[in-house]
């Protein structure tokens, strides 16, 4: 990860460790962590959870992040395309500081619809992600990882083009309903959609490359 994505992820996660901070007093000795589909919570636990599941599911994103150039295998190197990486965890440290927020708020706040914005955050992070997922080189850790797509660097790049595409498209599509005041099942199910067709694609095109002696 590049100095800058560092950076911005520390920034990001001395945010979360201050406001949970802030927070810690207020809260009762046992917290909502889970809501059902409905925005009802149905799961609850220990008060000292919003530590492990904000700050230190950051940290742990941020420390994964910086050794996946140490973890990939010779021919599959992170480090060929470092910045989109970096810029790509630092999303993903953002969208569990994100989901931490409104875990915080959800608890404070009873009437908080959490069912539409949790898949709200969710479809800002992928829509941002999908604008550089285009760019993510062959590897074992990020990117749309099939068993075609790995075997074949024709159908990476062209599995990722499309699912570039898909995962903006689907992101913003998915945001714009939760904000139109559809259910947050609408938008999920179109991040879900838009997961699936770029491995159908991956396996289509190997398969017609390999009947065609194009592998």
């Amino acid at each position: 990860m590049k100095r800058q994505h560092v950076m911005a992820s520390v920034f990001l996660i001395l945010a979360a460790t201050v406001l949970t901070a802030l927070c810690w007093t207020s809260l009762a000795e046992t917290i909502p962590i889970h809501w059902n589909a409905q925005g009802e919570a149905d799961g609850f636990g220990p008060r000292w959870l919003v530590w492990l599941t904000g700050p230190g599911a950051m940290v742990l994103t941020l420390a994964i992040g910086a050794a996946l150039p140490y973890l990939s295998p010779k021919g599959y190197d992170v480090s060929a395309f470092r910045s989109t990486a970096g810029y790509i965890m630092t999303l993903v440290v953002g969208m569990m500081g994100l989901m931490h927020v409104l875990l915080l708020t959800a608890i404070f706040n009873a009437t908080f619809d959490v069912s539409r914005a949790v898949p709200a955050g969710i479809c800002l992070v992928l829509a941002l992600i999908g604008n550089s997922i285009g760019k993510v080189r062959r590897n074992f850790y990020i990117g749309i990882r099939t068993p075609w797509t790995l075997a074949s660097e024709r159908v990476w790049y062209s599995t990722h083009r499309v699912g570039a595409k898909l995962m903006a498209g689907s992101g913003v599509l998915g945001l714009l309903a939760v904000l139109l005041g559809a259910p947050g099942q609408l938008a999920i199910g179109l991040v879900v959609a838009g997961a699936l067709v770029p491995v159908l694609y991956s396996l289509v095109l190997y398969k017609r490359l390999e009947r065609a002696g194009q592998l």
